[in-house]
């Protein structure tokens, strides 16, 4: 008698907003987590053009743009398009449809409460302070809800984000359920061992602070932003950590050339000219 497994893979959800070129601190902290997802998950990665523009409104063009580069990144990094879906938001017009009548049965009191609301706001601006950005959660279970989601990867800071989208699931459910689990209420699945990757004057990698190393820069570009201007006075040069970082890759991947650590990923033909 042969007994089939009745194990499924369960479905992930994850996604990134086309903000700009990606840099190594991505491909540790998410493009590493993703590709092992397209092993043993049905994973679907989202191109989420319309987050960005909550904060990026004023100039749309640089986020289309941006869409076609984000992608080109993932599949350098290893992530299989043929073992996962990836999807642009846009073009999903049942994601902003759920959005809106979900909306109707959302208290603002809830969607205030999220943490990254106003710190974002310190952070960026009163220009932000918009109705899109204020609902930025409840679009953000839309994506999941719309495919039926079960785990989504994040980091702390999007745990409280999470915590609403599965109080919206509960509220949808009872009112219009009967009983029936209608939405799926989706389960953070907290990257513990996600690296924080140090940028090129020690502190967290990061655009904001314009220390990064994009994925798709060249020996030469790597080396010139490593002690370059943009580093503060104090320092020159990258840090041990971040050399460190380099050195372990390179041993892992094979790349390493003549005693000096290369960057872990080469965009060989993708790179438009």
């Amino acid at each position: 008698m042969t007994i089939l497994s009745t194990a499924k893979r369960p479905r992930v959800m994850s996604g990134m907003r086309p903000t700009g070129r990606l840099h190594i601190g991505h491909y540790f902290a998410v493009l590493t987590q993703w590709v092992r997802y397209c092993q043993t998950a049905d994973a679907f990665f989202e191109i989420a053009d319309l987050h960005a523009y909550t904060t990026g409104f004023a100039d749309p063009q640089t986020i289309r743009d941006a869409r076609t580069e984000m992608v080109l990144d993932w599949l350098a990094a290893g992530v299989d398009p043929e073992r996962s879906t990836f999807y642009l938001q846009s073009g999903i017009p049942e994601i902003s449809e759920l959005q809106v009548l979900l909306g109707m049965i959302t208290p603002v009191s809830w969607l205030e409460r999220v943490p990254t609301y106003k710190g974002q706001i310190e952070a960026l601006g009163q220009e932000i302070a918009t109705y899109g950005f204020l609902g930025y959660p409840l679009l953000q279970l839309c994506d999941i809800a719309a495919f039926r989601g079960e785990e989504v990867p994040v980091g702390r800071d999007q745990v409280a984000h999470l915590e609403f989208a599965r109080e919206v699931v509960r509220r949808f459910n009872y009112l219009y359920g009967d009983g029936e689990q209608i939405l799926v209420e989706p389960k953070a699945v907290v990257l513990e061992d996600a690296a924080e990757v140090p940028g090129t004057d020690g502190r967290k990698m990061s655009k904001s602070y314009n220390n990064t190393i994009l994925l798709a820069d060249d020996e030469e570009s790597a080396q010139h932003g490593n002690g370059s201007a943009e580093d503060p006075p104090q320092r020159s040069g990258p840090s041990r950590d971040l050399l460190g970082v380099y050195a372990v890759e390179a041993d892992q991947a094979g790349t390493r050339a003549a005693g000096r650590s290369r960057l872990p990923l080469r965009r060989i033909g993708l790179r438009a000219r």
